[in-house]
């Protein structure tokens, strides 16, 4: 991810602050703020936050030897916790031989730095750890670029905070000598040099991403995204309905890199289907920023299914989340673009809960969830038919007469059209009744010489003899 140059500042500050060895003996304190708005969405448990902080930890292959809840009325801008608190943990580490302290949340620099001091141990915050998840779980090129433009920005506030000799200054050119330029002017340089050769390269990436994408509008398939928090099922989802293979876990970001397969919906239309990154609470913003080449995938979908974990205690708060990422990117419901909620794990989930949800999604009306278990099964097909009902809403539909002499003209339309009725009469003409998008509508009536009668409306398009 990074030259192997040692004097690089990216490499030694990636190595100092957020390289973190398998099997470090590592406590997680998860601080909760006492009070709330009501403006920031559903309520998240603090035991659901401090298990998804142990899960973030062990996503890496810490040692978690305990976590605590930190109840806070306010944030100290010196050490974010208490006094009192300090100490507490203080004497937890010294206790437990603690090496890494895990502050699920966001600390300044500062604040960072007074910890490491006061508990004798290396803190990381959220970010941090989100940041060495993902650049442990990327794989492919753009993954790897985007994650370390992620930790060069994220780096580049903290330079002055580990590094003492980054004060001194070396003397100037000429022959007077001068000042010259400090190490962390020179260090702070070479990372913003680094910052921009990336977002260069990143910028092809986007360049290219936007010619597949311009590709896969002539075919014309459908895209159809996944989308939601990390662990809600994603990947076993998309190996269900594709049989595809991909990395699929009961593990926080288990995948990274977005995959693409073909589906195949139940009257034969065809769709591709894109796994994209987990999303969750307090995703650092530089992540977003760097991620934005991949999330674009989503921005072109044509129906979004927002996969929840319906078992977890915090589902609404989750699902809040990933509203705020999506209307963040500028993903919104309307008549070109449908999201579907489904309803994960419900296999995992008692009687009494099961029937519960089961009537919430029978209720009318498109918003409604579709309930299924991507380890079982189950609603799988009700699924398909949502996404294939959602895809069909805005095609036109034809009924095409085909000659007994046109065999080409029948494998036509069913390589470029979802073929929903094929009858032959007794004069050998093959009645054809497809579905078609509207891109491509022009194109079928060019090919086979059809008149339209009334307004191109969905489902009522005809052929005249």
């Amino acid at each position: 991810m990074t030259s192997s140059n040692p004097k690089d500042p990216a490499n030694r500050i990636d190595a100092h602050e957020l390289e973190v060895a398998s099997g470090t003996r590592t406590y997680v304190v998860a601080p909760v703020l006492s009070h709330r708005s009501a403006e920031s969405g559903p309520a998240r448990s603090p035991e659901a936050k401090r298990e998804e902080a142990v899960g973030l930890a062990a996503a890496i292959d810490l040692n978690v030897v305990g976590s605590v809840v930190v109840t806070l009325a306010e944030i100290r801008p010196s050490t974010y916790l208490g006094k009192g608190k300090v100490e507490e943990i203080k004497a937890i580490v010294e206790a437990e031989e603690i090496t890494l302290v895990l502050m699920d949340c966001a600390l300044s620099p500062v604040q960072q730095r007074n910890l490491e001091k006061a508990w004798g141990a290396k803190v990381i915050d959220r970010t941090g750890l989100i940041l060495e998840i993902f650049g442990r779980r990327a794989r492919t090129k753009e993954g790897t670029l985007q994650v370390e433009l992620a930790h060069l920005n994220y780096q580049k506030g903290r330079l002055v905070r580990s590094w003492t000799h980054l004060e001194r200054q070396r003397g100037g050119g000429g022959f007077l000598g001068g000042p010259g330029e400090t190490q962390i002017e020179s260090d702070r340089r070479l990372l913003q040099d680094r910052i921009v050769k990336l977002e260069r390269e990143l910028e092809q990436v986007k360049r290219t991403r936007a010619l597949h994408r311009a590709s896969r509008r002539k075919v014309p398939y459908p895209i159809v995204a996944l989308v939601g928090y990390t662990n809600a099922g994603k990947s076993t989802l998309f190996n269900r309905l594709t049989r595809a293979e991909v990395l699929a876990e009961d593990m926080l970001f288990a995948t990274l890199d977005p995959t693409l397969r073909a589906l195949k919906l139940p009257h034969g239309t065809k769709a591709i289907l894109s796994d994209t990154v987990g999303f969750i609470s307090e995703l650092p913003t530089m992540l977003v920023a760097a991620f934005r080449a991949t999330l674009e995938e989503v921005l072109e979908a044509d129906v979004i299914l927002h996969v929840r974990d319906i078992s977890h205690g915090d589902t609404e708060a989750q699902a809040a989340d990933v509203q705020n990422i999506l209307q963040g990117l500028g993903v919104e419901t309307n008549a070109e673009r449908a999201i579907i909620e489904v309803w994960n794990k419900v296999d995992l989930l008692d009687a009494p809960a099961r029937e519960a949800l089961l009537t919430a999604s029978r209720r009318d009306g498109d918003g409604r969830p579709v309930v299924v278990s991507a380890i079982t099964g189950e609603g799988v097909d009700h699924l398909l038919e949502r996404v294939e009902a959602a895809v069909a809403a805005g095609r036109l539909t034809l009924t095409i007469d085909v000659p007994p002499a046109d065999g080409a003209g029948l494998a036509w339309l069913h390589d470029n059209c979802d073929v929903l009725e094929r009858e032959t009469d007794e004069e050998g003409v093959t009645h054809v009744t497809v579905r078609v998008a509207p891109a491509r509508a022009d194109q079928v009536r060019r090919r086979f010489g059809l008149t339209v009668i009334g307004p191109p409306e969905p489902d009522f398009v005809r052929k005249i003899g």
